[in-house]
């Protein structure tokens, strides 16, 4: 398994080893020993599906707060998607600063999305499936929603993305009042 820091400290781009012959492949996508070893040391409480059966249907972006907040481990287990992170913790170095990645069923990718992250993703083929854990229980008491436009993303969109109103209606980084704190000591 591959591991390997983005440009946002924290947010991790992992590849996991497939081995594949004629019948298809096998890929061993989460292993706890293998990532405490790489420093994630990680409990997930819940996995998620969901299926997004136009091009252009932007999910995001998403978080929860405390005491339910989430870090997310995220793959495709269909098609193809382009998988956001933002940071979203005041007083962070890197807040409001976003990456992204493509995961896709073809290339086996995963993203760890850690709390203090809003998440979104949109798909760039249809019928895309996204499989992801998280460490917390989804609690919509916690939930917020950061508006899909407002930190710069080049989301590589061919005209309007299929939004949700949820996400349609959500306010821009300068006016969301973040729950995550940064913590230089962490």
């Amino acid at each position: 398994m591959q591991i390997e820091e983005t440009d946002l400290p924290g947010v991790v781009l992992i590849a996991p080893r497939r081995f594949g012959d004629h019948r298809g492949f096998f890929a061993e996508t989460w292993n706890a020993r293998a990532f405490a070893a790489a420093g994630l040391d990680l409990a997930f409480v819940q996995d998620n599906h969901s299926v997004s059966a136009q091009v252009g249907t932007l999910r995001g972006l998403h978080f929860q707060g405390a005491p339910s907040a989430q870090g997310k481990l995220v793959r495709c287990g269909r098609g193809r998607l382009f998988d956001v992170a933002v940071d979203i913790r005041r007083g962070s170095p890197t807040h409001g600063r976003w990456t992204g990645r493509e995961l896709s069923a073809a290339n086996g990718h995963m993203l760890w999305v850690p709390e203090g992250f809003a998440h979104g993703f949109v798909t760039r083929e249809p019928d895309t499936e996204i499989v992801y854990k998280c460490t917390g229980f989804y609690d919509p008491a916690a939930e917020g929603t950061l508006r899909w436009d407002s930190v710069g993303i080049d989301w590589g969109l061919d005209g309007d993305p299929v939004l949700s109103a949820k996400d349609a209606a959500a306010p821009g980084l300068d006016a969301l009042d973040s729950p995550f704190v940064w913590d230089d000591a962490a």
